[in-house]
């Protein structure tokens, strides 16, 4: 993998990250106010997805490397 696909990467984790974070703030704003649970549910849902996202773009960026 070359150094700039490297550093699109990167990015595209901190993008993820900070969406991450968003979703997390939403998800408790919404708790907070009391909003249906169902949504609550649903955002929990899209905020694993960015996870589950984040973590497959750093395999990528550091592999594994069997010793």
């Amino acid at each position: 993998m070359s150094n700039q696909e490297q550093a699109e990467l990167r990015m595209l984790v901190a993008r993820l990250r900070h969406e991450h974070e968003d979703f997390d703030a939403a998800i408790n704003a919404m708790i907070q106010v009391g909003c249906d649970q169902l949504r609550v549910q649903r955002m929990k849902k899209k905020k694993l997805a960015i996870k589950d996202k984040i973590i497959e773009l750093e395999d990528q960026i550091i592999p594994d490397i069997i010793a």
